[in-house]
């Protein structure tokens, strides 16, 4: 009777049932925590978009604090906003060739670029444009970095940088998550005097008293490719391939302005 109860047919039928009551299991798990999970991956980018332009206090309200950001949807060719639906995905749209690009040249490794990119308007109480909030991309050392940069509402100074999804070295590569250094970025301007792109990141770091200081930062001690990386994509992405069509729409507005009202943009 103990040898049959041990056979290799038994023993398949339990290994069998056990597998299926896990995968069931398993699966009804994954299906009901999925609105959770996806309420969580919200909330972490409102709380990186926030960080990025200035806004992040520990404890807020982060929800609440968002609904100070308005979502809209730009043409990367024109710098024109488009009508997009809200479960639009940028990263998404880069994978599909209907809806994207090959770049080419790529120094920032981005390979296919979205035609339609979102970006992130902060206002204040007034209704007067505050930060502008651009998600950007680039290969590092070992991966591709995803962040956000914020502007000025002149849209050429530099309010801030975070990096929110990347595998880069911890303690190295990884210091891009360091405050210290995202604090170097502020106040750094993107473009010079005649519109060219000229914010770098450099090797060491930029003295007070350098040439061009303003459109100089710090680099990362022993992370010189990760480094390199950050420069080539925010570069790339505030370049013509990139935002610039859109931040010159936005700077010309806001001169037009005499920046005392941005509420028009």
């Amino acid at each position: 009777m103990a040898a049959h109860k041990e056979s290799i047919g038994n023993v398949l039928r339990v290994s069998f049932l056990v597998c299926l009551v896990c995968a069931v299991v398993v699966s009804t798990a994954s299906v009901a925590l999925r609105p959770a999970q996806h309420d969580n991956r919200m909330l972490y980018r409102q709380v990186n978009i926030l960080q990025a332009a200035g806004m992040y206090e520990r404890g807020m309200d982060v929800r609440a604090a968002f609904e100070a950001i308005e979502r809209r949807f730009v043409d990367i060719d024109t710098g024109e906003y488009v009508e997009m639906p809200d479960e639009y995905d940028q990263r998404r749209a880069a994978r599909d060739p209907g809806l994207s690009r090959t770049v080419s040249p790529d120094p920032a490794g981005i390979r296919r670029q979205a035609r339609v990119a979102e970006v992130f308007l902060a206002r204040d109480e007034d209704g007067n444009l505050s930060r502008i909030i651009l998600p950007v991309h680039g290969y590092g050392l070992w991966s591709t970095m995803y962040g956000f940069l914020a502007l000025e509402p002149d849209a050429n100074t530099v309010a801030g940088i975070g990096f929110f999804d990347h595998a880069e070295t911890p303690g190295l590569g990884g210091e891009i998550d360091n405050p210290r250094w995202q604090q170097n970025w502020q106040g750094k301007r993107l473009f010079d005097d005649d519109g060219e792109v000229a914010i770098r990141v450099v090797k060491g770091t930029v003295a007070d008293d350098a040439p061009d200081q303003e459109h100089r930062v710090d680099g990362l001690s022993g992370a010189t490719i990760t480094a390199n990386g950050v420069n080539h994509l925010v570069r790339f992405w505030v370049g013509e391939a990139g935002f610039r069509p859109y931040l010159e729409r936005i700077r010309d507005e806001y001169r037009g302005d005499d920046a005392a009202d941005t509420r028009a943009l």
